[in-house]
C-alpha cells in the first residue's frame, strides 16, 4: 500500500470513528455550561442507535438513499425526549446529577434490548437495510494531495459533526445565548439577578446535549456497527465525556479531542496495514482508546477547569 492510500485509511477511518464521539462530546459541552453534569450520554447514545436502527429497518422502502440521514435526525429527536428525564430530575426536582445520569445509563440499554427482542425476537437487530457509506466530498476530493487524503471514500456524518462544532464554538462564544448559558454555569444567583431565566438555560443545554447525543449514537448503529445490539455503543458515551474534558469544555477542542480517540479506535481495524504497529496483538489495539481514556482523565482532569456551578444544585430565589 503506497504511502497516499495509507494517509487516506487512516484519516477516512479516525474520521468514522471520530464522529459520534464529536457529536456526543458536543452535547456534554452545552449540558455542563449550563451546570447540569450530564454522564447519562451514554443511555443516550444507546436509545438513538436503538431508534435509527429501528427506522432504518422500518423507513427504508419509504426514502430509500436518505433513509440514514433521517434515522440520524429520529436517533436526535429519542435522545432529546430521554434527557428531558434527566433535565426534570436534576433541575425541577433537586436530585443528583451524577446518580440521575447513572439511572439513565442502567434504564436505557435494558429498555433497548428488551424492545429490540421484543420486535425481532433476538437481542439485535441484524444489518441494516441502508447504512452510512463512504464517499467524496463535491469537488473537495479533487484538490491535489489535500483532496485525496481528507475528501475522498470519507464519512460523510464525520464532516457534519465538524460543521456542527464549528457551529457550536459560534454559538458558545459568540452570540447572546451562548453568554447566557456560560453565566448559568458560572453563577447562576448572578445570571437570575440580571433577567436571565436560569432554569430556562438549564433545560436547553441539557435537551441540547440529548439531541447531539442521540445523533452520536444513530451514527454508530448506521455508520459502524450498521445493527443495533447491546454492545452497539459500549462505553462510547464515556469516551465522549472524556473528549469533553480533555477539550477544556470548549467544542473545537472537544472536536479535537473526539478525532484523536477516534484515531486510536479506528487502530484495532487498520493496525494491520501500518508497518510501525502491525506486529502489536490485535486485543492490544482494541483496550487502547479505553486505556487512553483513563490516562487523559488522570492526566487532564486536574488541570482542567470546569464550569465553577457545575453539578451544584440551584434554588431560584424570592
Amino acid at each position: 500500500m503506497g504511502f497516499m492510500q495509507l494517509m487516506q485509511l487512516i484519516v477516512s477511518s479516525s474520521l468514522m470513528y471520530a464522529a459520534p464521539l464529536i457529536l456526543t462530546a458536543l452535547g456534554g459541552t452545552f449540558s455542563e455550561r449550563g451546570g447540569v453534569v450530564n454522564i447519562g450520554l451514554e443511555g443516550i447514545m444507546v436509545m438513538g442507535a436503538f431508534m435509527s436502527a429501528i427506522f432504518n429497518i422500518q423507513f427504508f422502502g419509504t426514502f430509500g438513499a436518505m433513509t440514514p440521514w433521517i434515522g440520524l435526525v429520529a436517533g436526535g429527536v429519542i435522545g432529546l425526549l430521554f434527557s428531558v428525564l434527566h433535565a426534570v430530575a436534576t433541575i425541577n426536582l433537586r436530585a443528583d446529577h451524577i446518580v440521575s445520569g447513572t439511572v439513565i445509563n442502567l434504564a436505557a440499554p435494558a429498555l433497548a434490548v428488551f424492545l429490540t427482542r421484543a420486535i425481532f425476537g433476538a437481542a439485535q437487530t441484524g444489518p441494516l437495510p441502508r447504512a452510512f457509506g463512504r464517499s467524496n466530498i463535491f469537488l473537495l476530493h479533487r484538490i491535489p494531495v489535500i483532496g485525496p487524503i481528507f475528501f475522498r471514500n470519507t464519512s460523510g456524518p464525520a464532516y457534519l459533526g465538524i460543521i456542527i462544532a464549528i457551529i457550536a464554538w459560534f454559538i458558545l462564544f459568540k452570540t447572546r445565548f451562548g453568554l447566557r448559558l456560560r453565566s448559568v454555569g458560572e453563577h447562576p444567583h448572578a445570571a437570575e439577578t440580571l433577567g436571565i431565566k436560569v432554569y430556562t438555560m438549564k433545560y436547553a443545554g441539557v435537551l441540547i446535549s440529548g439531541f447531539l447525543g442521540g445523533m452520536g449514537g444513530a451514527i454508530q448503529a448506521q455508520a459502524i456497527h450498521n445493527e443495533f445490539g447491546i454492545l452497539t455503543v459500549a462505553g462510547q458515551g464515556f469516551i465522549a465525556m472524556a473528549a469533553m474534558i480533555f477539550g477544556k469544555w470548549n467544542p473545537l477542542g472537544a472536536m479535537g479531542a473526539a478525532i484523536f480517540f477516534g484515531f486510536a479506535q479506528s487502530l484495532a481495524r487498520i493496525g494491520n496495514y501500518i508497518p510501525i504497529i502491525q506486529d502489536i496483538p490485535n486485543i492490544w489495539l482494541q483496550v487502547l482508546p479505553y486505556l487512553l481514556t483513563i490516562l487523559v482523565l488522570v492526566g487532564v482532569i486536574g488541570r482542567a477547569e470546569a464550569p465553577a456551578a457545575i453539578g451544584k444544585t440551584y434554588i431560584k430565589s424570592k
